[in-house]
This record gives C-alpha cells, structure tokens and sequence, in this order.
C-alpha cells in the first residue's frame, strides 16, 4: 500500500512540475484572452503572469454534478463510495459533494438546473442534449471555456489531445471552444458495443448456420417458430424482439438497406433515414415477419423485466444486446436452469451475400464529459484535480482500481482480480463499480485491457469482432448546433420522433397499411424535418471544416 501511495504522489508531484512549466511556456502566448475562461485575467498582465507560473494547490472541495450509475445504486448511495475517488480524496485533500438526480429525470433536472442558475462546480452531462448549445452555454455564462486553463493546468489531457488530433478536433466546438474534460475511447475496440444475437443451441438443434443475410434471417427465424427448439412440443417459441430503441442505436435491419433510423450522412449529404424508399421497404419487412409470428407480438409493450424474462424463460430466440449485459449476463443467467443455454453474435445481415450492412458505433468522443461552471469559484484548480484522471496513475485508478485489491500487474498488464471478476456476492458490473467508472463514462480516457477481461467468454469476443465488420462510414459524427439550431433541431425533432415511433408500430402491427407510408412522410415534412436535415447539414459542413 505504501508503494501505492508514494507512487501516487510522485506522480502527482512531477504533474505538478509540468503544470508549472506548460503555464511559464504558455502564459504570454496567443489565444482569446479571457474569453469565457471564467474570470481570469487578460494574458500579458501582471496578474496573469502571477497566476500562471506560480504552483496552484488542489481544490479544498468540489460540488459535482453527475448522473447515479445502476451499478453504483445498487451498493452504495454516491459516487464517494467508490474506491478510486476515495483514494483521489486520500492524495489531493479535495472532499467532493455529488449530486446525483433522480434516475430517469436527469434531462429534465439539467434544463432545472441551468433555468434556477444556481450550479454546482462540476456538471458531468452528455453535452449534445443540453438546449441552446454550448457554445451558447458558455456565452451566457452558464459554464466556461476550457482552452486556456486546460493548456495551463491540464498537462496529461494536452498530451492526449496532442497525441491524438482527432480526438482535438471532436471536443472542439465550431466556435473554437473546449467545453469539458472529455470522456474518450482509447481504442476502435471499444466503439462497437451492441449488435444481434441468437440462441446458438437452438440454431445447432435445428441445423442451422449463423444467418448474414435478411432472407437467411428469414428461414432461421421461421425456423425457430415451426421447428420446436426448445422440444417440448409446445412450439411457444418468440423468434425475434423487435425494439424501437435498439433500431436507433444499431440500425438492425434497418441498416441492410445502407440508412439508418435517424440522421445519417452519406458523401457528405445529410439524410433522415425513416422518410427514405428504402425505410418503406424495411417497414415491409417487417410487418411481414409481425402478421406471420417471427416478431414478438407484444414487442410494443414489453419492457426490460420482462424481455429478461423471456430470454431466461427460453422464449426468446433472437435480439439485439450487449456482450455484457446481455451475452454475459444471460449466460450466467441460465447456468443452472439450462446448462445448454448459448447465445451467439450474428453479422449485421446484408440484402445480398458479400453485402454489407450499417452497425452500431459510437465516435470516440460523444460529447460526453465534463464542464465547470462560471460559478465556481476555483476553475484552475478544479481543471488540474480533474486532469489526475488522464494521467498514467489516474489511469489506471479509474479503469482498474486499487492495486494489489481490485487488479494486480502483471508485465505491465493490469489484470483485475477475483474480487472483480469472480466475486461471490456481486455480478462483475456492480463489483467494477466499487473501485472505478470505466464500465460507463467519465472524464478519461477508456482504456481497451477494461473490456478485454470484461468480455470473459468467447461468445462475447466473438459477437464484438463480428458486430464491428459492419459500415460505419455514414454514422453521423458529434457535430455541434448553434443555439439557434439547437433549439430549432429540437422543437421538430421532438414532434416528428413522436410522431415516428407511433406509425412504425401501426405499419408493423397492421393499424396502418403501408399504402399510408406516402401520407407519412408528407406528415413528417410538413413537421419541418427538412429544416432539422439543413441544421444538420451545416453542423456537418462545419465539422467537416474544423
């Protein structure tokens, strides 16, 4: 523990010594002067001088606000109680006060908050929801510009972004600002995290191999109505769950058609997908594989319980998940009750065979992070405490934990430990949260060796590698709106998903026919979806410019 520690400190000490000389090297340079930098004083003064090079402390006290975490609540009632900011506590003397609001109400408490202008320090948010924008947000001093004080005081997150100019160019607004401490994806592999999946024991009862294709979904799928997988001649089996959200997130289906289920670029054009002839096409399908019982009947109104239940009831064929919270978690799921239980990840499937189809991904910044407020009182302090977290020790402290209890070395390999991965009292999720944040997001950057233990079994590995042969070329990158394009964006996209979501189940449930899919998009134009394309559109443009 000792080593731990001293470790620790010299590791804060030379960040410090750097701090020191990035703010002596950068002190008079160019820039914006005190453009939304909260307050500081203008480069070139005396005072500013003063305060960029000489050493400045850990905060004495952080208010954060933060959005609870499942596998934190589960065992524990903040954010405090984990053991990487315990140890963050122990080291810099900094006591933090998180906030965390009710679950399922974040969205609407962040509008309250920033309505009542009575923030905490820290805000950690996904930025791309909040309305007006942030550039807007730091213009009204809601929260403050981060260049500077990250040059300043941030010396192991100026490595990461100098190292690596994409990830520069994604935190940056179209305005030239850095809004947060960035949550960051460390490797291509972490991008890829959901796709489809298919009972594998039922496929080898059946004869069957691994469909790629939509008209070999087809027979596997009607196979699983007529065949009796599970053998006990009740035929009771569901093919398919069909998801409004998970068609959102990882275009399944969908996506064999080259669109997605919302905005998606194709050559630089911005499209929305569900008003396109090819969605027509997709909706078809679908309604076709409804009407014959290869979807869920009661997909509309099952939720997260009860599709569980399904799954560990042996009734679900196919769905679409996660290798952890899915492949993993049902497998252990079923270890008793059906020991022959397995899933496996399925290719998004193509048209055609050698075709290939649009998949889940995330960008390796997607606006998640977190800002400071203009009204915290000590913004170089807070930027240098958050900063710890992206250096080697921080590192390793958010994505493994505590050393010798939570991950051992091994070769410079951190390995986590039984106390992690074959915990008696608790699934892997909830006991990787009581030491580090890495199995949701934070400001830091992921680390890849998190997911290559997460991932304990083949057919989670195996479903990531297959999930990830999928075109990801026409995903929409994390553009930036203007306020008024956010709140333009906003107030039709609200309507017209809305909207959407309820004529999709009528198409696919037989209320409407899809001789009304005509009406359907003219609906959704005369909603303004036109306007939402052109905003993105010149979010793209600019991106695409930076």
């Amino acid at each position: 523990m000792r080593k731990r520690k001293n470790r620790f400190m010299n590791a804060v000490a030379l960040l410090a010594v750097f701090a020191i000389l990035m703010a002596g090297c950068s002190g008079n340079g160019g820039g914006n002067g005190n453009e939304g930098n909260g307050g500081i004083a203008d480069k070139g003064t005396a005072e500013a001088t003063d305060m960029t090079t000489k050493e400045i402390g850990y905060p004495d006290s952080i208010s954060y606000w933060v959005s609870l975490n499942p596998n934190v609540s589960a065992t524990m009632k903040d954010y405090s109680e984990i053991a990487a900011y315990k140890e963050v506590e122990k080291q810099t003397g900094t006591k933090v006060t998180f906030q965390h609001p009710p679950t399922g109400q974040e969205k609407d408490q962040f509008n309250l908050m920033l309505a009542s202008g009575s923030l905490p320090d820290v805000i950690e948010y996904q930025w791309n929801q909040a309305p007006k924008g942030v550039d807007s947000l730091i213009k009204e001093k809601r929260i403050i510009r981060l260049n500077e004080l990250i040059e300043q005081h941030a010396p192991n997150l100026t490595k990461v972004l100098n190292d690596n100019p994409d990830f520069r160019k994604m935190v940056t607004t179209d305005e030239g600002n850095i809004y947060v401490m960035p949550f960051l994806l460390g490797d291509p592999l972490l991008s890829v995290f959901n796709g489809p999946v298919l009972r594998e024991d039922w496929l080898k009862k059946l004869n069957l191999e691994v469909p790629t294709t939509i008209s070999e979904w087809e027979t596997v799928l009607t196979a699983f109505r007529d065949g009796d997988p599970n053998g006990n001649g009740e035929k009771d089996e569901i093919p398919y769950f069909f998801s409004i959200a998970d068609t959102d997130l990882n275009s399944l289906f969908v996506g064999a058609w080259g669109i997605t289920a919302d905005f998606y670029q194709e050559d630089g054009k911005v499209k929305y997908g569900p008003i396109q002839p090819e969605y027509k096409e997709f909706l078809t399908l679908m309604a076709k594989w409804y009407k014959e019982g290869l979807i869920d009947r009661d997909y509309a109104t099952t939720d997260g319980k009860l599709k569980d239940a399904k799954v560990t009831g042996n009734q679900l064929g196919s769905l679409s998940t996660y290798p952890g919270s899915g492949i993993g978690r049902y497998t252990d799921l079923m270890k008793e009750s059906n020991p022959a239980f397995a899933v496996v990840g399925a290719p998004y499937p193509a048209l055609e065979e050698g075709g290939q189809s649009i998949g889940q991904y995330a960008f390796p910044f997607s606006t998640h992070g977190a800002a400071i407020s203009a009204s915290a009182k000590n913004p170089e302090q807070i930027v240098k405490w958050l900063d710890l977290k992206y250096g080697e020790e921080g590192h390793l402290l958010f994505n493994f934990g505590i050393e010798g209890e939570s991950y051992t070395l091994e070769n410079g390999y951190p390995k986590y430990t039984d106390t992690i991965l074959n915990n008696p009292d608790l699934p892997v999720t909830q006991a990787m949260a009581k030491y580090f944040i890495a199995s949701w997001n934070g400001p830091m950057v992921q680390d890849k060796r998190y997911i290559e233990q997460y991932y304990k079994l083949d057919a989670q590995r195996n479903a990531q590698e297959s999930w990830s042969e999928a075109d990801h070329s026409k995903r929409m990158p994390p553009v930036t709106l203007t306020s008024e394009e956010s709140s333009k964006a906003s107030a039709i996209m609200n309507d017209v998903k809305t909207y959407r979501d309820e004529m999709i189940n009528k198409f696919i449930m037989g209320g409407e026919t899809l001789e009304g899919f005509d009406k359907y998009v003219e609906t959704i134009k005369q909603m303004g979806i036109e306007e939402a394309t052109s905003v993105q559109q010149s979010a793209l443009d600019r991106f695409n410019k930076r």
